[in-house]
This record gives structure tokens, C-alpha cells and sequence, in this order.
């Protein structure tokens, strides 16, 4: 790396040419003011406009990590970029201009060579206008704690139905637009029982909820949806992806660990609205609250679902090490939406996140593991040391107990008041009875991984995050410096602390971060599309004063979850159609400022949970076994250490929801990995939307899918003689959500047709049709007419419509 950078610099090639390390600053500036805003005649903003691209292109080079800074030049802070690159005031005397100006091959930026494109005149305008109105830094708008702003006024004040109306509102009026018109009923209806519930309304649920005109009736069926034990598994799906919950270790053999009682937790926080300063709390450091009940420690199995190994021949300090770099990402991915992760080897390039800062509070958790893997023996003894057990309650045997306590609490009262005759022997029996079913429902107990802390080991910075490399300095516990630090007086920061940091009004992330993901999850994007990362690197919000007044609301709501999202799904911004409109796609194709609502696939469960649903297959029970769907035969081959062969799930526990299917991190099931659910190796905020013909081919022939189309087409045709037009309304109706088009039911005449006369000369392939899953085929109707009927339910569950939200 050249020499010095010297303040006032000319823009001469002599002098560029001195100082050739420096040229990584301009190219990553050059390239990035392509994505800038003009913003018409407004000064450029340094944070709206001028960091994301400084981020992007120079931070690496020129940012907080000091091992990779060119030239010492730093351009992250306004100290640095003032002292040797920019001269506030003066753009036309400034190295900046001069060096993206220049047509001179040896000076300019970007370089020739770094095949990124030269500034357009109005780049480069705005870059003139941000440095002749100073330059001015500001902090990164994530780490400044939000600040609840009023409502802004609005010109259709009509319109609005609550708060977020008026921020959205405020901001279409600005960019010149005006909402779209409220959904239809049909459509509005379907759209939130799967936004809240990840399933569809029965056409009986639709119809009540079309044909209700008394004033307050969407409110009520929110509050309903809200209320159904159907909500707590939707959201334990989301919450799955973030923490990465599976039912096997990942590495190596990727063998089955314990830990379903998490999941019911989980499902059973969410029902019960837990609110989320008290949900994060649980799981990072339920263990160490005073006199913790069963659930909060089974919540401490949060800090048990990162991946391990059960490889003998594995290192300790190896894994050690692996599991608090898992730990680290984790914790900052799902609460800080902040990619800390990324200082295991170096200071962060885009964030003032240090690498002392990634092992301080990586050393909050030194206190969980004694082994980095899980296959020790002791020298004295034989048995297999694993992580930490207790035997816990599933849901269903918990709210049995629940029930049968009130029971034996009520008989208890009732005797007390009882005279000795014969109606006191009566209720002495019921409350022997109830008591012998107590002691049997005890027995009842699943094990289940927990955290019991130890004493802590010495954490150290690993040089470039080698764990073999001991040398690297001794870390206590903390968290990032230049964020408000726990005062702990001198003792150890402990993980509770860390979680009541977490969820302090002194941290400005969680909140954001939260409430940026709910918005995600019903409305296709954040109001900062980078749900994962709100640092340097992530998006500045289209309507940052919305997502700070959200985060107030969030955390003066008591951190209650089910208020934010009735908030937003009771806007009239959540209500709109979702139709396109012509005029939007020039101004916003992405629909971020939400002049409409979006549309969007169904992510992978609720694509199965629907065609169960819709069938009439879905068992709802919430909480206990594991449910594993049919899958391809031999597909776990390649599994070693043990060798094992899948065993599909053979009773009604097949047709339970899909938040209780088995995740097996290296084989994940075909029909959740063609719909892109995550393997859950590591955080996931936000999954993928593909389009290919695996997922096509996964809808047609998914033995799961092929039994609930046969399923759907047996009780239509076991319903009272109708004629086929009638017949394929009612499936549509119920599949679809909506009333059939003519046309339409005239291609689903002519697919019927079509297959009648296929199977009616070809009655082997009916008979291997209807034989595809474990229900069996009603005997009494015709072979072929059942196989036709089931062909044309496998293609409705197979259109675009069927799988997409609106």
C-alpha cells in the first residue's frame, strides 16, 4: 500500500499518481453512485443517498477495518474522508470530482481495469451537489434510537383506518400516488387466514365473513384468527427459520438430536402472546432466571440448536470455536439484524463491529459448553457425554395436566364442604380417579436438550479465526463497543444480561428489526428490504419514520406481538387489492411504497398445510410427536453413522401440519427444499422465491399431494349427483378461494374429459393412480371416474393461484 494521503490535494495526474493504493476508494465510489438518489433539487442526504454507495463500493477498502485499509484512508468516518479526500464546500477542488471527471486512463475512477462502469453527468452531479452543500456525515440511522414522530397530515384523510396509514399515505402523496381500491371480501378473506394462520378459509368461513355487513366484522374475524391455536404455528415456522430449529445435529452423520419440547414452547409463547422481551429472555438465558419453570428452561434449548457433531475423532477447541462463531452470527442475525458474524477473521468492512467485539460476545456463552462435540467418553465411566437433558412436557400432555390440576383442585374444594355420606364417596373416587390419571400424564415426559450453565471457560481473539492459534488476546464478556454497554458493576456480563440488553429501550436495533420482519411477512418486503442486515450494508427504509414509529409502538406495547400485527393487517395499506396498475410500474415496480398490496408464493408448508386442508386430510393437533411425509425411497442413502432408511409416518399424525415435520438438516425433504425452505444451517430472514419445474413435478407427483387431490375428488363425487359444471365449481370454490370463471370451468370440462377416456381404456394406470398414499380408494365409485376427477384436483393444486398469496 502507497504513501500518505495529504490533505488539500490537487487533481493532478502527477499527484494521483503517487499515491496509487488509493485507488480502490475510487473505484468502489465511482461504481456505486450509479445507485444513488438525485432527489430532483434536495441536497443529497449522506445516509439516504451517499453511504449505501460508500458502503458498497469503499468500505472495504476504506472503511472500519483497519487491517485492510488502503493508504489510511478512511472514508467511513467524516474525519477521514475530509482530512484526504473531500473538501467540504468545494466539490470543483476536490480529489473526488477530479478523479471521476478525468478522461486520463491512469487517473481515472473507476479504473479502466475494474470493468465498472464510469459515472453518468447526473451521478456525478449529485455527488458535486452532496459536497458543495459540506459533505456532511450522519450516524447510521439504525443505531440512533427511533424517535416516535406524529402521524404526518394527509391530503385523503378519508383513506386512513390507523397510524400506519398516515405514514404510508404521507409518502404516496409525496411520490404523487394515491392507493389502491380495498381488496374484495373473497380475496381480503383468504389473504389474511393464511397471513395469520398459514391456512385457507373453508368456503363456509368465507361466506361468513362475506356475507357479515355489520360495521367492526374484520376486526372480529382478525381477533379470531389471532385467537386460533393455528396462529402460534404459522408464526413458530418464521421464528424457526431465524433460529435455525431442526431435528438433527447437521454435521457429519447429521444425527437426530432432542429438542421437540422447544418447538411446542415456542408455538405455545406465540398462542399465548408472550410478549418478546419475555420470549427472547427464555431463550438465550431461561436457565439462569430464579427458580426457572419447565418451559423457560426448555427455552434455554435455543442455545442447543446450532449444528455439532457426533464424529469421534472430532477437536474440541475445533468445535468450541464453531459453536460461538454459530452462536455470535445467530444471536446478532435474529435480534440485531446486523451481521457481526463477519468479524470472526477481521474488523467488520462495512459496520464498526471489531473483531474483540465478535469474541466479547462470543464469551457471553462460555458458559454453556464443556465439549465442542458431543462424543466424549469419560475415563472412568462409559457413558456418552451429550449436551445437557431434562425430561420436559410436549404441549398435549401439559394442557392434559392443566385440565386435569383445575379437576382435582375443583373435587378438592367440593370435599372440603362435604358432609361423610354416600354423595362425599362419590366425589372421593372422581378425585382418586383424577389423581391416578395425574400420576400416569407425569409419565408422559419427552427429553429434551436445555442449557445448564458451567463455569466459564477463557475466551480468546483466534487470529484470522484460526482456533488453533491460542495467541490472540483474552476477552471478557461485552458487547460491541460503540453501542450502550451493560453495567453490571464490575461482575461478569452473563447471558441474561445480554438478553435484557437485547431488549432494552437503551438498543435501538431489536425493536426495528422485529417489527421491519412482521412488515415482510405481510406485505412481500421490509420497510428496509435487507431484513437481515440493517448495518451499512442494508437498505435505507422507504419510510423510515413508519419503522421507528412501529418499533415505539412495539416496545410501549409491552412488546406485544399480536398488537403490531393487528395494527398492520387491519390498515387499510394491508387491505388494498393487490391488482397491478400501470401507472405504479414505472414510478414503483417493486410496490415499496405500497400503493397496493403484493402477491407472492405460499412458502413451502403452507403449500402442503393447503392442499391437506382443502382435501379434507389436515389433523389439527398442536404440539407433540414429529410427523414425517412420504419421501422418495433410498434417499438417505448417502447417510452413514448410523445407516438409516426413512420410515414414513403410517397413521393420522401424516396429515398434520408441516411446522411438525421432520427437518433433517443434509436431506431435507424434496418437496421443502423445491419450494426453497432453508436447510436451517444458519439464519434465515427471508426465504427465496424460485420457479422451476421441480416444484411443478413436486405438486403433480408428491405422493402427498396426489392423495389429497384423490381425497378432494372422492368426496366431491361422493356428494349428491350434480353434473360436472357444478362439481368443478365447488372444487374451484374451495381450492382457489374465489368463484369459477366460465372459461375457466370450460378447461377443467375438457382436462376431465380427456382423462375420463385415458383411464376408461387404460384401467391399470387408474387402479397405480389410486393407490398412491395410505388412504384407501372408496370401493363404491368407478375406478376411472375417481382417477379422471383426481387428475383434474392434482392440476388446480397445481396452478399458480392455488400456491400464491392473492
Amino acid at each position: 500500500m502507497g504513501g500518505d494521503w495529504k490533505p488539500k490535494l490537487t487533481r493532478t495526474a502527477t499527484r494521483v499518481a503517487k499515491y496509487p493504493s488509493a485507488c480502490s476508494f475510487w473505484v468502489g465510489l465511482a461504481a456505486a453512485l450509479i445507485a444513488s438518489s438525485a432527489y430532483g433539487a434536495e441536497v443529497p442526504s449522506y445516509n439516504r443517498d451517499v453511504r449505501p454507495i460508500l458502503s458498497d463500493r469503499c468500505f472495504a477498502c476504506h472503511g472500519p477495518d483497519s487491517g485492510k485499509r488502503a493508504a489510511s484512508l478512511r472514508l467511513d468516518t467524516e474525519e477521514g474522508a475530509h482530512e484526504l479526500a473531500i473538501i467540504a464546500g468545494d466539490a470543483e477542488a476536490s480529489e473526488l470530482i477530479g478523479r471521476v471527471t478525468t478522461d486520463d486512463p491512469d487517473t481515472q475512477m473507476p479504473p479502466v481495469d475494474s470493468k465498472k462502469p464510469r459515472l453518468s453527468t447526473r451521478e456525478i452531479d449529485v455527488l458535486r451537489r452532496w459536497i458543495d452543500a459540506g459533505a456532511q456525515y450522519e450516524p447510521h440511522w439504525a443505531y440512533v434510537p427511533p424517535i416516535r414522530n406524529e402521524p404526518p397530515a394527509v391530503r385523503q384523510n378519508d383513506w386512513p383506518r390507523n397510524e400506519i396509514d398516515q405514514f404510508v399515505l404521507a409518502r404516496l402523496e409525496r411520490a404523487g400516488l394515491v392507493p389502491s381500491a380495498e381488496a374484495d371480501p373473497a380475496t381480503l378473506v383468504r389473504r389474511v387466514y393464511f397471513d395469520l394462520t398459514g391456512l385457507p378459509p373453508t368456503p363456509e368461513q368465507a361466506d361468513e365473513f362475506i356475507e357479515d355487513r355489520t360495521p367492526g366484522a374484520y376486526e372480529r374475524l382478525v381477533d379470531r384468527l389471532l385467537a386460533s391455536e393455528a396462529y402460534g404455528e404459522r408464526m413458530a415456522s418464521w421464528w424457526f427459520d431465524l433460529v435455525r430449529y431442526a431435528n438433527t445435529v447437521g454435521y457429519h452423520g447429521d444425527q437426530e438430536h432432542r429438542i421437540t419440547p422447544y418447538r411446542d414452547y415456542v408455538i405455545k409463547s406465540f398462542n399465548e402472546n408472550l410478549p418478546f422481551d419475555q420470549f427472547t429472555i427464555e431463550q438465550l438465558a431461561g436457565d439462569l432466571l430464579p427458580n426457572p419453570t419447565m418451559w423457560q428452561r426448555v427455552a434455554s434449548g435455543y442455545n442447543r440448536l446450532l449444528q455439532t457433531t457426533h464424529e469421534g475423532g472430532a477437536q474440541d477447541a475445533e468445535y468450541r470455536a464453531k459453536h460461538n462463531a454459530d452462536r455470535v452470527r445467530n444471536v446478532s442475525e435474529t435480534w440485531l439484524g446486523a451481521s457481526i458474524g463477519c468479524a470472526e477473521c477481521h474488523d467488520h468492512k462495512f459496520d464498526p463491529y471489531s473483531t474483540e467485539d465478535f469474541y466479547s460476545l462470543g464469551a457471553i456463552f462460555a458458559d454453556v459448553d464443556h465439549w465442542g462435540s458431543f462424543e466424549k467418553v469419560s475415563k472412568n465411566t462409559n457413558p456418552t457425554e451429550r449436551p445437557p437433558e431434562m425430561l420436559a412436557w410436549t404441549l398435549p400432555t401439559y394442557r392434559s395436566i392443566v385440565e386435569v390440576d383445575a379437576k382435582i383442585a375443583e373435587l378438592e374444594e367440593s370435599l372440603d364442604g362435604t358432609l361423610v355420606d354416600g354423595k362425599w364417596q362419590d366425589l372421593r373416587k372422581q378425585l382418586m380417579e383424577r389423581q391416578t390419571d395425574r400420576v400416569k400424564l407425569e409419565g408422559e415426559f419427552e427429553p429434551t436438550m436445555v442449557t445448564e450453565a458451567i463455569e466459564p471457560r477463557e475466551c480468546r481473539v483466534l487470529p484470522r479465526g484460526n482456533w488453533m492459534d491460542q495467541s490472540g488476546k483474552v476477552v471478557t464478556p461485552g458487547v460491541p463497543h460503540f453501542m450502550t454497554q451493560i453495567e453490571t458493576d464490575g461482575r461478569r456480563v452473563s447471558r441474561l444480561d445480554l438478553a435484557r440488553w437485547l431488549v432494552s429501550r437503551q438498543q435501538p436495533l431489536t425493536a426495528r428489526v422485529e417489527v421491519n420482519r412482521l412488515w415482510q411477512r405481510l406485505f412481500g418486503a421490509g420497510l428496509s428490504k435487507t431484513v437481515i442486515d440493517l448495518g451499512a450494508q442494508g437498505e435505507w427504509p422507504v419510510n423510515q419514520e413508519l419503522l421507528d414509529w412501529l418499533a415505539i409502538e412495539f416496545m410501549e406495547s409491552g412488546w406485544d406481538v399480536k398488537h403490531i400485527l393487528k395494527l398492520m393487517v387491519t390498515s387499510a395499506a394491508y387491505r388494498q387489492s393487490s391488482l397491478p396498475r400501470e401507472e405504479l410500474d414505472a414510478i414503483d415496480p417493486e410496490n415499496r411504497l405500497v400503493a397496493r398490496q403484493s402477491r407472492f408464493r405460499l412458502d413451502a408448508e403452507e403449500i402442503r398445510d393447503n392442499a391437506l386442508a382443502v382435501s379434507g386430510l389436515l389433523v389439527m393437533q398442536t404440539g407433540g410427536g414429529v410427523s414425517r411425509p412420504y419421501q422418495p425411497a433410498g434417499y438417505y442413502a448417502p447417510l452413514n453413522f448410523p445407516e438409516r432408511e426413512y420410515q414414513p409416518t403410517l397413521d393420522r399424525e401424516q396429515f398434520r401440519r408441516s411446522v411438525y415435520v421432520h427437518w433433517q438438516r443434509q436431506f431435507l425433504h424434496p418437496w421443502l427444499l423445491a419450494f426453497d425452505a432453508p436447510t436451517r444451517e444458519e439464519c434465515t430472514a427471508q426465504r427465496p422465491i424460485s420457479n422451476t419445474p421441480s416444484a411443478a413435478l413436486v405438486l403433480l407427483n408428491d405422493p402427498s399431494f396426489v392423495e389429497a387431490a384423490r381425497v378432494l375428488a372422492t368426496k366431491t363425487l361422493e356428494a349428491t349427483a350434480l353434473s360436472d359444471a357444478v362439481r368443478l365449481e365447488r372444487i374451484w370454490r374451495r381450492v382457489v378461494g374465489r368463484p369459477a370463471k366460465i372459461e375457466e370451468i370450460s378447461l377443467l370440462q375438457g382436462l376431465l374429459e380427456k382423462h375420463r377416456a385415458h383411464y376408461a381404456a387404460r384401467q391399470s394406470d387408474a387402479a397405480a393412480l389410486l393407490r398412491v398414499g395410505m388412504t384407501e380408494a372408496d370401493a363404491q365409485l368407478n375406478p376411472a371416474e375417481l382417477a379422471a376427477w383426481t387428475s383434474v384436483c392434482r392440476a388446480l393444486l397445481n396452478l399458480n393461484e392455488t400456491i400464491s398469496r392473492n
